[in-house]
């Protein structure tokens, strides 16, 4: 994840906004946690502003553009999280999963933090028929995510009981995220639009380049609006984003605030 998003983490905050209805679910999803850890928190994106947060981010061209007045932010890995056990109320994670070395010990260091739950967005490869761009110009990014987004069984085992929740893409998403632009297809055109996504950005260069070639040709002569544009009417889409909530019982109670003697260091 480190080397991916140091070299696409330039310029990443231009497009890659925080969505105010994203936003609000996730942080219905946290609860009533009064402490967060964000793990491969990248440029700060849905950090709850209402509670102290720590942020744990391996990349450090993502840690300088965290903007001011962010959460603190430490250079640390999901696998190996320098928190105290039960350090937090809750541990949160948004799209950052897929590129995680070893995501089993990554779910096990979010567990181990959090003392109430852990709250996940995630995509769900089951779905990888669920989205235009990636079922008829680009597959070759939806072949890499089903390889590298855990499948919802793979994480309830690892999370047992948790559950899922459907996250509807808004049909003007201000986070550029690749499922972002659905009603907006032109968007995939810009390279500076494409340069925040890393499904575009592990891609081995020239391999979108046909495919991208045939949606402006598409868009041009009105075949894209005659197979899509009656879809591309909706509010929003379910393009297999989904928000996972793992609950501990109800034998932990909530924990002090998190204050910064809850991190400690790994040798």
């Amino acid at each position: 994840m480190t080397r991916v998003y140091d070299d696409i983490g330039r310029g990443y905050p231009t497009t890659r906004r925080p969505d105010p209805r994203i936003a609000r679910a996730i942080r219905a999803a946290l609860g009533e946690a009064r402490s967060v850890v964000n793990v491969g928190a990248g440029a700060g994106s849905y950090e709850p502003a209402d509670v102290p947060v720590l942020a744990f981010e391996p990349s450090g061209e993502m840690l300088r553009q965290r903007p001011p007045g962010t959460a603190r932010a430490v250079q640390a890995a999901a696998e190996a999280l320098p928190l105290r056990d039960g350090a937090v109320d809750a541990a949160l994670a948004v799209l950052t999963l897929h590129h995680w070395s070893d995501p089993a010990t990554g779910l096990a260091e979010l567990r181990r933090a959090a003392r109430e739950r852990v709250v996940i967005m995630t995509w769900d490869p089951a779905a990888r028929e669920a989205f235009w761009l990636t079922t008829h110009y680009v597959p070759e990014i939806v072949e890499l995510d089903v390889q590298r987004f855990p499948t919802i069984d793979t994480l309830s085992r690892h999370l047992p009981n948790m559950s899922v929740e459907p996250l509807l893409v808004p049909h003007d998403c201000e986070d550029g995220f690749l499922g972002a632009f659905w009603r907006r297809p032109e968007a995939y055109l810009i390279p500076a639009v494409r340069q925040a996504m890393s499904g575009f950005a592990q891609l081995p260069p020239g391999v979108a380049d046909a495919g991208l070639s045939r949606l402006a040709d598409d868009l041009r002569s009105g075949r894209w609006n005659a197979r899509f544009g009656a879809s591309a009417q909706a509010e929003s889409a379910d393009l297999g984003y989904r928000l996972v909530i793992w609950r501990k019982g109800p034998s932990h109670g909530r924990g002090p605030r998190l204050d910064s003697s809850s991190a400690c260091s790994h040798s």
